[in-house]
């Protein structure tokens, strides 16, 4: 899955590169043995690694440097210098390492180090750890959980239960590349799937849960099995909302949030001529953007006035808006849909508009009946503490269904791939015994024909935009304040602005926040 890395360039680093040419925290790309590598610097240590991101090959030579990190500028993957492993998603795999050494001036790379894949963990192996761990839900949270316990040395029994036929997969890529054509479908999976065996994860597919009992520990399953934990968790995501007009049931209506629903829209578009999008959602749009680059007609229909001002402000949600219409997207804002016919879509103005192939992206609703059932505390969506414990102390909640206390203490519920991700590996800390926090900034990105929206950090609502740059030219950074403080960044073209937002959300630095959107 992902990018490949491209032709060598740089020194050849077996030979060796001045000692000063290797700056402190700046990555240095070069080669050894045929594989690019960079180069990193912390105080009189030097550290080679793999210079292609393990997510989707991202550029480490162009990432940032944070303690004894090493990040991605796309998607912000986190990777330990010292061991290459993957500390933070999305990215699952390690990159590999080389030994690097120092001697009369020179830097030189030796021999590759095989890769690390576990991390210390002091709760794997703690008296008192889990001898079964049930994890509901094989999206996001809920492998990333499962990798997760498995890379701290959990030894214990760990079965991940999803209600999808397919094993886990890149759900991101579902309306973006793989939809659009650019994407094989092999590289879909996050893991091939001999790899659960590998890592005796039992992996059920195709059987949802239908009841937890708190009091007697057990998950009971769709096919009448009944499976004993002694920690669970709750990682069952959020359902697509459904449009409630005639005609949405109509084989051509599509929504999109399983591989399924991305292969069934793919089939129909082959034999399609012209597709409507119901709502102006970012999987709305991601859907127009891919359908359109099968060269597909495509109409997108919402209610709103703008594309995604909601949620990232009117300046954005026009040229968002003239990124689409470029690439020919024609929009029906303040409208809705009103009926949906075998070849025609009626909207509530009256106009009707021809379309082979509907899809809705409307919204999603968090996935709660088997809390609801369990009797656990929930009020739009799981309620969990600071570290994803339910009110039943033995069941945690994590990704799209959990709804958690934010860094203001505010409860709060957000609906990104990343941020399900770490929410994931957090809880794997904590169904061993950790106590650890999930205090991890959100970052999502949303791609539109050939420009990336990089967000890092969560304004529901802001008093002000401040903008550096330029949208138009694609290069641009806007920092949402609130107050004086600084919620979010958002970056088009600026990756490393965005790392560095990044960083500065983490250290809770406003006083550095306060030159984003402004000086940068």
């Amino acid at each position: 899955m992902g990018g490949q890395p491209g032709e060598l360039t740089g020194p050849d680093l077996a030979e060796g590169v001045p000692a000063a040419d290797v700056r402190e925290g700046v990555p240095l790309l070069g080669h050894a043995g045929g594989e690019a590598v960079v180069l990193v610097r912390r105080g009189v240590a030097v550290y080679a690694l793999g210079a292609s991101c393990t997510h989707y090959g991202g550029p480490l030579a162009q990432g940032l440097v944070e303690g004894d990190t090493l990040r991605c500028p796309w998607h912000h993957a986190c990777f330990d210098l010292k061991t290459g492993a993957a500390l933070a998603a999305p990215a699952l795999n390690p990159v590999a390492c080389w030994e690097a050494r120092e001697h009369a001036g020179l830097v030189r790379v030796g021999a590759k180090r095989p890769p690390q894949v576990d991390l210390p963990a002091a709760g794997a192996r703690a008296a008192g750890a889990p001898r079964s761990i049930v994890i509901v839900g094989a999206g996001a949270a809920g492998h990333a959980a499962a990798e997760r316990l498995r890379a701290l040395g959990y030894s214990g029994t760990l079965t991940l239960v999803g209600a999808d036929e397919a094993p886990p997969v890149d759900r991101p890529n579902l309306s973006k590349d793989y939809l659009s054509g650019n994407a094989p479908e092999e590289w879909i999976p996050l893991r091939p799937p001999e790899a659960y065996a590998e890592r005796r994860i039992e992996l059920i597919t195709a059987t949802p849960a239908t009841g937890v009992d708190v009091d007697t520990r057990q998950v009971t399953l769709a096919d009448g099995r009944t499976l004993g934990y002694d920690r669970l968790l709750l990682a069952t995501g959020a359902d697509p909302v459904r449009l409630m007009v005639p005609g949405a049931e109509h084989s051509h209506v599509h929504t999109l949030r399983t591989l399924a629903d991305s292969r069934s829209i793919i089939a129909r578009a082959t034999n399609s001529r012209r597709a409507l999008v119901v709502g102006a959602s970012f999987i709305g749009l991601e859907a127009a953007a891919s359908l359109r680059a099968r060269g597909l007609e495509v109409h997108v229909v919402a209610p709103e006035a703008r594309p995604l001002e909601r949620v990232l402000g009117a300046e954005v949600g026009d040229f968002v808006r003239s990124v689409h219409e470029g690439k020919g997207v024609q929009f029906h804002l303040g409208d809705q849909v009103a009926s949906i016919g075998e070849r025609e879509v009626t909207l509530a103005s009256g106009a009707k508009i021809a379309a082979d192939l509907v899809v809705v992206g409307i919204g999603v609703r968090p996935s709660t009946a088997l809390a609801d059932q369990a009797k656990l505390r929930v009020d739009r969506g799981i309620l969990v503490d600071a570290e994803l414990r339910t009110s039943s102390a033995d069941v945690f909640a994590a990704g799209d269904v959990a709804r958690f206390p934010d860094a203001h203490g505010q409860l709060t519920r957000i609906e990104h791939w990343v941020v399900a991700q770490r929410m994931g590996q957090t809880a794997a800390h904590n169904l061993l015994g950790e106590q650890r926090r999930f205090d991890v900034v959100p970052f999502f990105w949303s791609a539109h024909f050939d420009v990336t929206l990089n967000y890092v950090g969560h304004a529901e609502a802001w008093d002000r935009i401040d903008v550096h740059g330029s949208l138009v030219a694609r290069d641009a950074t806007l920092a949402y304040r609130k107050a004086g403080a600084t919620l979010a960044v958002l970056t088009v073209g600026r990756d490393r602005v965005s790392l560095a937002a990044e960083v500065a959300f983490e250290r809770g630095n406003q006083a550095a926040l306060a030159a984003f959107g402004t000086a940068r």
